[in-house]
């Protein structure tokens, strides 16, 4: 059994609650989180260090905001994958083709080849950030070896987390329902490094979304190599 269908067969799990509550928060997402400075630091770091004209994969692209436009405005061509068709909805507004491209796909549905749109080749690069947090804890590490799979020998992930001891827990969110995960920095450093990355810098911020319902949280950036 290779990594997407070991993940495939674990990651079977309904997220279509998930979906449909970003759908329904669409643009308020970027109002709520107006500023990204972790993100927009780290969509700039994997973009200079990709090489000219890198593939890259964007998991969890949401509206496209800001780090598929970071990517392509470096000259990278993205592949933008999320399961909100209405994010992805305004993704293609925000970034539109032909330097990116957004597919409607869980995460657990990626592979190298095949047929239909699952089937996304290798890239240069990865931006994951906040995706892994949809996903209960027990799914993260098969995740983590798919999305290596993904990567070409060398290529570059940049990930992020929110620093929580939580598993799929419910939480309020802009309004909506959601459940997330996440690790205590040193648990996710260990989950990252035993699925065959190396980690060759880290960063943190506190971030305080603009909003009432969303406390404030601590943001994860590790800066990996496929090793």
């Amino acid at each position: 059994m290779n990594v997407s269908e070991e993940y495939g067969a674990r990651g079977g799990r309904d997220r279509t609650g998930q979906a449909a509550a970003f759908d329904a928060i669409g643009v308020a997402y970027d109002v709520a989180f107006p500023h990204k400075e972790g993100q927009l630091a780290a969509g700039k770091r994997l973009a200079g260090e990709l090489p000219p004209g890198s593939r890259v994969l964007d998991v969890g692209c949401g509206t496209g905001l800001p780090t598929a436009r970071q990517l392509t405005d470096a000259g990278h061509t993205v592949l933008g994958v999320d399961l909100s068709a209405g994010m992805l909805d305004l993704a293609r507004r925000n970034v539109p083709p032909p330097a990116a491209e957004f597919r409607r796909l869980d995460l657990a549905d990626l592979r190298i080849d095949g047929e239909g749109p699952g089937a996304v080749g290798q890239f240069d690069g990865i931006a994951c950030f906040f995706a892994l947090l949809m996903l209960p804890r027990e799914e993260i590490p098969s995740a983590l070896r798919l999305l290596r799979s993904l990567l070409r020998p060398g290529g570059l992930l940049a990930l992020s987390m929110v620093e929580a001891d939580l598993d799929d827990a419910a939480i309020p969110f802009l309004g909506h329902v959601i459940r997330v995960s996440g690790y205590l920095r040193d648990e996710l450093r260990q989950v990252v490094r035993d699925a065959g990355f190396d980690i060759a810098h880290e960063e943190s911020y506190a971030y305080a979304p603009a909003s009432t319902d969303a406390p404030p949280e601590h943001q994860l950036f590790l800066h990996c190599r496929r090793g």
